[in-house]
């Protein structure tokens, strides 16, 4: 039987609350939706931001003063807090993880780029759910990823995945601001249907930078060019990555 495979990032903003901690039980039900897919014969592999946040979690305030550096430290130690708790998670489940650390330069032809296909294809054979993230210790300028999501979408090429899930605090792209009460989520985009217009509508900042909404649209339609059907959808709605994955219409979807 052919195993389905998907990739499915989750945001910082899916795993904490306002006070911007870790709300384990928001990592258990998306767990707990990777394992009812491994029944369905569906191999998931997990693109995990909240090193960072679980890193400050864990060292309080740090006195460094470089970005760069304080980054560095943070998400060293963060990474096993967040490995440690989706390893008893999964473990709940009966089921195992396992961690792959990258960086953007690891994506290009090469022997790099051969053996992480190695390791994905050896845990995948092996029903282990793999844990991508950006190596922040060691990915610095040009090594680093715009964010998780051009990660994700290397991953998903890499792998030849059946689809990518971008899983944000919103459902999807809007046609105005997602709190205005005449905006729409747009449920289908085409790789080259201009909808940037919609993403200048929201508040500045809200849809720039890293991660930010006009960054998930750019991913997804450089995804979908690639006859991987790519979706933007809110995280934190129940059994979301098993509707998108059984082919219901959630989010928005970038069709390939």
């Amino acid at each position: 039987m052919y195993q389905q495979r998907i990739v499915v990032k989750v945001g910082t903003n899916v795993m904490t609350n306002k006070d911007n901690r870790i709300v384990r039980p928001i990592l258990k039900k998306l767990v707990r939706q990777i394992a009812d897919l491994y029944e369905d014969n569906v191999m998931t592999v997990l693109v995990s931001s909240g090193s960072v946040i679980a890193g400050m979690e864990v060292l309080g305030e740090s006195h460094i003063e470089d970005k760069t550096m304080r980054r560095q430290v943070y998400s060293s130690i963060g990474q096993p807090r967040m490995m440690r708790l989706y390893y008893n998670i999964f473990r709940d489940y009966g089921m195992k993880c396992a961690q792959v650390l990258a960086t953007k330069r690891d994506f290009n032809p090469g022997i790099h780029r051969e053996n992480m296909i190695s390791c994905y294809e050896g845990l995948l054979s092996e029903g282990v759910i793999p844990i991508a993230n950006e190596d922040d210790a060691v990915s610095v300028t040009h090594s680093m990823f715009s964010d998780n999501d051009e990660l994700a979408s290397l991953v998903a090429e890499l792998i030849k995945a059946d689809k990518l899930i971008i899983l944000t605090d919103i459902d999807g792209l809007y046609t105005g601001h997602p709190d205005d009460d005449d905006s729409e989520v747009i449920s289908k985009v085409a790789v080259n249907e201009n909808v940037e217009q919609y993403v200048k509508q929201i508040k500045k900042g809200e849809a720039e930078g890293r991660g930010g909404m006009g960054s998930k649209l750019s991913v997804a339609k450089q995804t979908a060019a690639k006859n991987i059907p790519t979706y933007i959808a809110n995280g934190k709605k129940e059994n979301v990555i098993m509707d998108i994955a059984r082919g219901k219409n959630v989010g928005t979807q970038v069709t390939a």
